[in-house]
């Protein structure tokens, strides 16, 4: 069988032309948050412009590549990438070079390659291929543990490299699942959980406890009582108290200090202006003062003194609000939220499994990408530290988000011609 190009027409340009926006406008943040006036060459390979510049034009070639290549290969190869990068994750203990406590970069020469940052689309093409297989049923336990383990092998291996955020990104996967036909019911429980977690950190345990026991004795009062729902309630009950008992031992005694700060701060428990609360505070003051439509290009005072640190990787976002003011966050947001939008509204209109469930590993990659990278810098979310993809400072984040965006336009720009299944 020939290969099929895909045709220019069946290309989504809506979604091409706005990665192309979102690239240009965060190459101009990342100059506005370190422009100097005795330096304002945006080639300087010295500077984060001229070298993300550099990782533009490497990542528009390889896009391209992509959209060259016959679509089956990601399918026919999903597995080895995946195995590839998990490989990558595992060499970085043996040649990883320590960055800001994190041990989960590999250097070569003067550049940093991130090996977190490319296990994402290798997972996403593992997880495709695994759920779109001949008889895989999703309501099949063992399906869910072996798509569930899929997830959890580079989230764990990224964990033991301290790299936190990294490793909770492939929590999104979850939104995939629940896509497939993962009962509503396990993320509902998965809320409630967190909810809990939260509650402990505030309020005693033993307050929590009591206060589930009087809801459980409350609810089984109002309901038609049977021996199995007693039972169960009772259970819960139990499950949920030394759940909530046991978020203290891990708060004191598994977190990092640094993370035990930055959780506080949040919650309000700790006010540190100085330490761990300083990056949002800072940020906070950056996008107050742009005020409705900004300070203006290369005009932020909050940029030109160095006050927000990390502002071209995970505060970017400020030097947005600072110089373009609420209208240009405004319509940043908005452009973001079409663009996954539209990514939704291709992944639901793939007549192939695979590249559906590609199309939503894409999509819950970036949201959580995009609603927790802004949370950051509003305060509204712990520091992580994840970048907004395809705006923030970062060679393997642009890269790795390049690569899981062309592949899923170059699967959609052939679905007129492809089959219901590739097997």
């Amino acid at each position: 069988m020939t290969q099929q190009q895909p045709k220019p027409a069946s290309i989504d340009w809506l979604v091409l032309t706005l990665y192309c926006v979102f690239v240009i406008a965060g190459l101009l943040c990342i100059y506005a948050s370190v422009y100097s006036e005795t330096n304002p060459d945006i080639y300087d390979m010295d500077k984060n412009y001229g070298k993300q510049l550099l990782w533009i034009v490497v990542s528009a070639f390889l896009g391209l590549l992509i959209l060259l290549v016959d679509e089956k290969l990601f399918y026919a190869f999903a597995y080895g990438f995946y195995g590839i990068t998990i490989l990558m994750l595992l060499a970085t203990f043996a040649i990883g070079a320590e960055i800001k406590g994190s041990s989960s970069w590999i250097r070569i020469g003067s550049f940093q390659i991130q090996p977190a940052e490319f296990a994402k689309f290798g997972t996403a093409l593992a997880l495709a291929k695994y759920l779109s297989g001949y008889n895989i049923d999703f309501k099949n336990w063992k399906v869910k543990a072996i798509s569930m383990a899929i997830i959890a092998l580079p989230m764990a291996i990224i964990l033991l490299q301290n790299e936190t955020g990294s490793a909770l990104v492939f929590a999104s996967f979850s939104l995939v699942l629940y896509r497939e036909g993962l009962p509503g019911w396990l993320l509902v429980v998965g809320v409630l959980l967190a909810v809990l977690g939260v509650m402990a950190l505030l309020i005693k345990p033993l307050y929590i406890i009591i206060g589930l026991a009087v809801i459980a004795i409350a609810f089984l009062a109002m309901v038609r009582r049977t021996q199995l729902l007693v039972f169960l309630t009772i259970g819960m009950v139990i499950f949920a108290s030394a759940y909530v008992s046991s978020i203290d031992y891990v708060f004191e005694n598994v977190m990092q200090a640094h993370q035990r700060t930055r959780i506080n701060v949040l919650l309000g428990k700790e006010v540190d202006l100085k330490g761990a609360g300083y990056n949002v505070q800072q940020s906070l003051i950056a996008i107050g003062s742009g005020g409705p439509i900004g300070k203006g290009f290369l005009e932020g005072t909050q940029n030109k003194f160095r006050f927000v640190p990390e502002q071209s990787t995970d505060f970017i976002f400020c030097t947005i609000g600072e110089e373009f003011g609420f209208l240009g966050s405004l319509l940043f947001i908005s452009l973001y939220m079409l663009f996954l939008w539209r990514l939704m509204v291709m992944a639901e209109r793939q007549r192939n499994k695979f590249n559906r469930i590609y199309g939503y590993s894409l999509v819950s990659i970036l949201f959580f990408h995009f609603l927790i990278n802004i949370g950051m810098t509003l305060g509204l979310m712990p520091v992580i530290g994840i970048p907004l993809p395809f705006f923030s400072y970062g060679g393997s984040a642009l890269l790795s988000f390049t690569i899981l965006l062309f592949i899923f336009i170059r699967l959609d720009a052939n679905r007129v011609n492809e089959l219901k299944s590739f097997d």
